[in-house]
């Protein structure tokens, strides 16, 4: 097979993440977790521990909260990259950006994230799997910076999801093929 992007789709705890990193893991191939979280308080600093004590030694950890393809591009190549999660780099553009944040110059930081990211999947020799958030099936934000990120992330969801050769929607921890 040659090399394939993989774009995981899912709500909060459907298993996404898990199944990403069992479905790498199993290949015994080297892997480079792409870490988009940043330890922004104690609770999620523990998340993050265990999240990396969780990782067998196939994985080499690549933190790149923003400009990620960048990061990667940079990064030694390995047979797999994971990265973990388009949802919070979302969050980290929209709180790079001066405010009040305006949506044209919000969408136009996540367009060039997700080129970014296509470029370097494009020039990368092994397999990509990007995990991101579902945010189209709950509520409408009730504030106006909510439904700003709802709307951008979902753009982007939308461009992974175009150009991956597989989508997989997580449900519950079992994975539904989409595209692929």
């Amino acid at each position: 097979m040659g090399k394939h992007l993989t774009f995981i789709l899912g709500g909060a705890r459907s298993g996404k993440s898990s199944y990403a990193q069992q479905m790498i893991e199993s290949s015994g191939q080297s892997a480079t977790f792409v870490a988009t979280a940043t330890a922004s308080d104690e609770e999620m600093a523990a998340r993050i521990l265990a999240h990396q004590a969780s990782r067998s030694s196939i994985w080499t950890t690549l933190e790149a909260p923003l400009s990620v393809g960048a990061a990667i591009a940079q990064a030694q190549p390995a047979a797999w990259v994971l990265l973990d999660c388009l949802t919070l780099l979302a969050n980290n553009v929209l709180f790079s950006l001066p405010e009040p944040v305006e949506l044209d110059v919000y969408q136009a930081a996540m367009d060039r994230e997700v080129a970014g990211l296509l470029a370097a999947y494009r020039d990368h020799p092994g397999h990509w799997v990007i995990v991101s958030n579902e945010v189209g099936l709950g509520l409408v934000p009730p504030y106006p910076l909510g439904r700003l990120y709802r709307d951008v992330l979902g753009r982007a969801n939308q461009q992974l999801a175009a150009a991956a050769d597989s989508v997989l929607f997580m449900v519950a921890g079992i994975p539904m093929r989409v595209k692929g």
